[in-house]
């Protein structure tokens, strides 16, 4: 689920290309404010570095040269912090918040980013990776964008990472964009918003995308509008990827594995020590492995790819179904997204040869949804040919901020 692999070449293009300035003002402020506390200037891009940027993109994929007519202003975009509550205690939260420099009434659109293991490469620790550079300059054609860090990165990164832990997930998003409604309103003159919201979101980012929509929805109606979403590749269904996972003799990515495991434990999602589900010396180092500082390359190292090494035999033979691991199987069950009847447009998008989260995710869940009442010219599908996950990276969020630049200009 690491979507920072993506095509190398278009990545050393794009920094031959970058002509963004970097600032390390901060703005002071005295109003009172439930979620917002700050902001500072992070980095700023042209319409020149924009188009040039898309146009390198769209060597590799030709759809992206459709984002050009809709490139209207240059960018500046701001780190800010933020108030939200994780396991009933109140933390500072940041993330980036990307707008047109041109003053205008503007739409919401928000980037949830898929699984990351390295505090530096946070979006607001890194706003220059190639990663989140695309999705940044989505501002320049008339939307607010944000993108969140997620608890456990930047201003939050003392604590850990929630990993598909769904509460704290969404409360921080949720947030986030309640801070950005108090920082557009007092803090960026010329700046209003409409109230409409996008969320688009790839892999982690999906799963995440999925459950902020799910909750704005039913739970935040009056105050956010949503327009359309857009969910690449995410695991929605936890108890399938985690089987899928372990049910092979091998699996190449055991740092998601760990990820899971430690994130569920550091957040009290299961009862049973990490020694009843993790074989040792693995058991006893996985904290150590999550803390901000290591590639998912250098934790798999950690780690092994054996399943029969990495987990117990107890844990194999009967997690499924043994009372033992009941807390286990909750954990993986109430951290999933289930279905509902939706009436907002939601596109959900993965790529054929996923190995990392199977595409049965988008199929089972695009299923359900209709099975739940939605109808089907509202939920579509599309399923990617010929790319796996890293791969899928691309070709997915292009056609996903089609999918809303579309939306938003049909209405």
């Amino acid at each position: 689920m690491n979507i920072k692999r993506i095509t190398l070449k278009i990545s050393a293009l794009i920094l031959i290309f970058a002509t963004a300035v970097t600032s390390c003002k901060k703005d002071e402020k005295t109003k009172d404010y439930t979620y917002y506390i700050s902001k500072e200037s992070s980095v700023s891009y042209t319409k020149e570095y924009i188009t040039n940027m898309i146009d390198l993109v769209s060597v590799s994929y030709p759809e992206a040269s459709g984002f050009k007519p809709y490139v209207v202003s240059d960018v500046s975009i701001y780190r800010i912090v933020y108030k939200t509550t994780v396991n009933g205690e109140e933390i500072n939260a940041s993330g980036l918040v990307c707008v047109p420099a041109t003053s205008g009434n503007y739409p919401v659109l928000s980037f949830q980013n898929g699984t990351n293991t390295i505090n530096s490469e946070a979006p607001s620790e890194f706003p220059l990776n190639y990663t989140y550079q695309l999705i940044e300059s989505l501002a320049s054609m008339g939307f607010v964008v944000v993108i969140a860090d997620y608890p456990g990165f930047g201003a939050s990164s003392q604590i850990p990472h929630p990993y598909l832990v769904k509460q704290p997930t969404v409360r921080s998003l949720t947030d986030m964009l309640y801070a950005v409604k108090e920082m557009v309103a007092n803090d960026l003159p010329g700046i209003t918003l409409k109230n409409e919201y996008s969320l688009i979101g790839y892999s982690q980012g999906g799963w995440a995308t999925l459950a902020l929509d799910n909750e704005l929805e039913l739970e935040h109606s009056d105050d956010f509008n949503l327009t359309g979403i857009v969910c690449g590749a995410g695991p929605y269904n936890i108890s399938l990827l985690f089987e899928g996972m372990v049910s092979l003799p091998t699996y190449p990515m055991p740092v998601y594995i760990g990820y899971i495991v430690n994130a569920y434990s550091a957040y009290q999602q299961f009862s049973n020590p990490v020694t009843d589900i993790m074989n040792e010396p693995y058991a006893s180092r996985l904290s150590s492995l999550y803390d901000g500082m290591l590639t998912s390359d250098a934790i798999n190292s950690q780690l092994t790819d054996s399943i029969s090494a990495l987990l117990t035999p107890d844990f194999l033979s009967d997690y499924a179904t043994a009372q033992k691991y009941a807390t286990v199987r909750d954990a993986l069950v109430s951290n999933s997204i289930p279905a509902w009847h939706t009436y907002k447009p939601l596109l959900l998008i993965h790529g054929e040869n996923d190995k990392t989260v199977n595409p049965i995710s988008t199929e089972d869940m695009y299923s359900a949804m209709i099975q739940s009442g939605t109808s089907s010219d509202i939920c579509s599908k599309v399923i990617v040919p010929g790319v796996d996950h890293a791969d899928g990276v691309a070709p997915c969020m292009i056609k996903g901020i089609l999918f809303l630049l579309d939306l938003r200009g049909s209405k």
